[in-house]
């Protein structure tokens, strides 16, 4: 009897806010290296990033926090600015619920270390944000989502 081994599709979602500059930036890098069973999904904290972030290769998108907190439990990596997990963040769009559930989720969590929060990541390198996704993707994301589950 033959038996072939299916693996699990790797699924991570991006999650911006503001205007998804961030999230744009991060998709549009990510659809370079990512295997094509890899899914995708555009978390925006509002309908204007979810919407950009689907215009960059996005598989799916959702807007607001019921569809953050619903979907943060569902997927295997959840990439985004450190202020996704800073309740307030984000000129107050990231809600309790939002920053709760990102950081509760299991997860595994990328998050870029942007200081627009008047918080200091000590050690951290003040590289420019394409330098910054370049590194995450190429010494993190890439060999993970290669691998698949």
């Amino acid at each position: 009897m033959e038996t072939t081994e299916h693996k699990k599709a790797i699924r991570i979602c991006v999650i911006d806010g503001q205007g998804g500059g961030i999230g744009s930036a991060i998709i549009k890098r990510l659809r370079d290296v990512i295997c094509e069973s890899t899914e995708l999904l555009a978390l925006g904290t509002n309908a204007i990033a979810t919407s950009q972030m689907l215009k960059s290769g996005a598989n799916r998108g959702a807007s607001g926090e019921n569809a953050i907190v619903q979907t943060v439990k569902q997927v295997d990596i959840i990439v985004g600015p450190v202020g996704i997990i800073l309740t307030h963040s984000m000129m107050g769009e990231v809600t309790p619920g939002i920053s709760e559930a990102v950081s509760l989720s299991p997860a595994r969590k990328f998050l870029i270390p942007l200081s627009q929060e008047n918080i200091e990541i000590v050690g951290v390198s003040s590289a420019p944000l394409p330098h910054i996704i370049d590194e995450m993707i190429e010494e993190n994301l890439k060999a993970y989502t290669k691998q698949g589950r």
